[in-house]
């Protein structure tokens, strides 16, 4: 195992603590691709996962749950959410799974209701099976699962935030996205990531449906990412990327302790039997050792695993192949959504097929190495366009010309930066940069080479969240019916306007939540004391993150939350505040729709009515549940938050004069990176514009105000972030 020492001096590029992380992440060759010096061009040998590969991983990972006397849940995607397969050992009606954060009770998840949860908000406490009393069948909650869902977001996690730059884990993105960096180290600010759960979702409107979703046929083969993940990206450990000749090709996911949560302590090394079997499994495509916690951020090292081949119960070079394995004992399921349960090949990424290719020298110049997202016809989805709501902004939106400066200039950026978290050292950052206009109407998106594909979701909701918050018209928008009706229907109805799910109260039922969006924006006008989301102030991401911190300021112990954020005792990375709230309805829809259906795909007619599919049109914010059925719930439509919100760092509004005319989000190789890149790439159109658009007003910017007698952040740039360059302050006079 390596631990790398402190060493401040060269990391002081994030906003992030100063102590060493604790020991435990892997650094063993065994069953590691021992390709190195890769930069993202080792995807044009056209790697990719082939069926026979897929069922040699699954297998290896079946071996280590044989070994150790456990069932598990095993699933494998490619590097753009294709599920290639789907593995359930022992029978499902046995396979609980419970989201939660902090945990009591006699520590295993079965029928009994004898959970007791710290946290009573959000997706904590969600637990299924849970059968409804009475019913013969267990009734629809108790034939639905959560496991392969678990699985399925646990390996889309390690394949999303990875790259053939560095690999990280669903372990890694527990480290960083908890209320303290490290976990458990009070008066630390929150993770570098913090949020990042929420992002992937079955509701966004960016993010490419599967092969025959929404419909209720299975998948049955693979097509153009991104691909979403039924839960978002997880924290629990148990996800981990695959790679095969330096090229990242999938990853792959395991649930078998029953509870979906998160490390909260990251100075011990855990024996984790999730992180056990998916380490077996990625035996011979495990990322290179170079590639694996060898980075730092203000001297802490990012965790990988806990484990590593001298941790197993098993040697997975001698399990038997897959469909040796007797059926009694495990299966390839179909799951609704998703798969239909057979083995598929993987996408080669950075090929059309993929969703993703290089630019045309015709859509960006070839010095830019720009790459751009497709559809199933080779065409490109966000070429630059002009802006669509010149009402909004006295008839002069974002011209086609604008959006392209900007979205050049910003990859000029990224590529003359260092990426914080990217090997070999001195590599240029890797970004995805989305612009938007003050509606949320996607003007343009590209891509660096070997971008995280998480980024591009990201890059799209924090561009979305910085053009919203800084509009004349959020605050109307926060109080919309919609939003804010606590009139909930009749017992009867399955599905309320909102509604927590809340087995230990209300076992196989849902229990309704009065829940009032508008209580943040009185919250917020509070807070900051002056009137808020009515166009007066600029804010980025980083400010609005600032505000939605379970302590203000960020990281400071027993000072009370941020105005966007829960409560003690409501809070948690599965309860974060207006974030998840505003997209609550939709992520619960889809995890209840995906969670119901039979192992080879087939479902009654009742539960078809119970758990329809989302409607992917209505984006993330401001859905009715089952709204299918219910016509007349209201509902927001169109794309504004058509993503859902973010809330860490990489974007800025945009204006002409003192008028917003959009936002920039950028998310890719580091949040000081991604602030600099968006900030720097519209000051740097601005020039090339002659001054025409540019940054927000320096008396508009969220971070003239002090509230609670604490300057708000609006951006922060890296020291002396140019790759062969010394020049600090470089964001000086933007």
């Amino acid at each position: 195992m390596i631990r790398l020492p402190c060493v401040s001096a060269l990391v002081t590029t994030l906003v992030l603590a100063s102590a060493c992380s604790g020991e435990g992440s892997s650094a063993s060759s065994a069953g590691a691709d021992p390709t190195a010096g890769c930069d993202g061009r080792c995807a044009d040998a056209a790697a990719f996962l082939s069926s026979d590969e897929v069922a040699t991983i699954l297998a290896q990972g079946v071996h280590e749950a044989r070994s150790r006397g456990i069932d598990a849940t095993l699933a494998v995607v490619d590097r753009v959410g294709n599920v290639l397969g789907v593995y359930r050992m022992g029978d499902k009606r046995d396979r609980y799974t419970l989201i939660v954060s902090e945990f009591e009770g006699d520590g295993v998840i079965d029928e009994e209701k004898d959970e007791i949860f710290a946290i009573d908000a959000g997706l904590d406490g969600l637990k299924l099976p849970e059968p409804t009393p009475g019913a013969a069948d267990g009734g629809s909650l108790g034939r639905s699962n959560l496991d392969h869902l678990a699985a399925i977001s646990k390996a889309i996690t390690g394949a999303y935030l990875s790259t053939e730059g560095m690999a990280f884990t669903s372990r890694t993105a527990s480290q960083i996205v908890q209320d303290h960096f490290n976990p458990a180290e009070d008066f630390q600010p929150a993770g570098p990531l913090f949020g990042v759960q929420f992002s992937q979702l079955a509701c966004s409107d960016f993010l490419q449906e599967a092969n025959a979703f929404p419909a209720d046929q299975p998948v049955s083969a693979v097509s153009p990412g991104p691909h979403h993940a039924p839960l978002g990206l997880a924290a629990d450990p148990g996800g981990i990327p695959l790679y095969e000749g330096g090229s990242l090709v999938g990853g792959i996911g395991v649930m078998a302790d029953s509870v979906y949560g998160l490390d909260p302590f990251v100075g011990d090394t855990d024996v984790d039997v999730d992180e056990s079997i998916a380490v077996a499994a990625a035996f011979g495509f495990e990322a290179p050792v170079d590639r694996r916690a060898t980075v730092t951020v203000e001297g802490k090292v990012f965790r990988y695993t806990d484990v590593d081949g001298g941790s197993l119960a098993s040697d997975p070079r001698t399990a038997a192949a897959l469909d040796t394995i007797d059926p009694a004992e495990g299966r390839l399921i179909a799951v609704r959504g998703y798969t239909d349960g057979q083995l598929r090949d993987g996408t080669a990424f950075g090929l059309p097929a993929s969703g993703v290719r290089i630019a045309d020298d015709m859509d960006y110049p070839a010095f830019l190495d720009a790459f751009v997202f497709v559809d199933e016809a080779d065409d490109p989805r966000y070429l630059p366009r002009s802006g669509t709501d010149g009402t909004f902004v006295g008839g002069v939106p974002f011209t086609e010309t604008e959006v392209r400066s900007v979205l050049e200039n910003a990859l000029a950026v990224a590529n003359r930066s260092r990426a914080q978290i990217r090997r070999p050292l001195g590599t240029a950052a890797r970004v995805t940069i989305a612009v938007v206009d003050t509606r949320g109407e996607v003007l343009g998106m590209v891509r660096s080479r070997d971008a995280p594909v998480f980024g591009a979701d990201v890059a799209l909701q924090k561009a979305r969240t910085a053009a919203f918050l800084s509009s004349s018209d959020a605050a109307e928008f926060l109080r919309t019916p919609p939003l804010t009706d606590g009139e909930f229907f009749q017992p009867t109805d399955r599905f309320p306007q909102t509604v927590y799910l809340r087995p230990n109260q209300n076992p196989g039922l849902v229990r309704p939540v009065n829940l009032d969006i508008s209580t943040y924006v009185d919250d917020l006008t509070a807070f900051l004391g002056t009137p808020a989301l009515d166009g007066s102030i600029a804010f980025t991401d980083r400010a609005g993150g600032n505000l939605s911190r379970p302590f203000y300021p960020d990281g400071i112990n027993g000072n009370p939350p941020g105005p966007l954020s829960k409560p003690p005792g409501e809070w948690s990375v599965f309860s974060t505040g207006l974030q998840l709230d505003i997209s609550y309805n939709a992520i619960v829809q889809h995890a209840l729709f995906a969670a119901n259906g039979g192992e080879s795909g087939d479902i009654s007619d009742e539960d078809r009515v119970a758990f329809p599919p989302l409607s992917p049109e209505r984006g993330c914010a401001g859905q009715g549940l089952n709204a299918i059925n219910r016509p007349t719930v209201p509902e927001v439509t169109g794309v504004r938050l058509g993503n859902g919100l973010q809330i860490f760092p990489g974007s800025v509004p945009i204006y002409r004069g003192r008028q917003l005319i959009g936002a920039i989000g950028v998310s890719g190789d580091g949040v000081d990176q991604d602030d600099l890149v968006a900030f720097g790439g519209v000051h740097a159109a601005g020039l090339a514009l002659g001054g025409a658009i540019g940054n927000a007003p320096p008396d508009m910017r969220a971070d003239r105000l002090e509230p609670q007698g604490v300057r708000l952040r609006y951006v922060q740039c890296p020291q002396a972030p140019g790759i062969g360059s010394t020049t600090d302050n470089v964001c000086d006079g933007f």
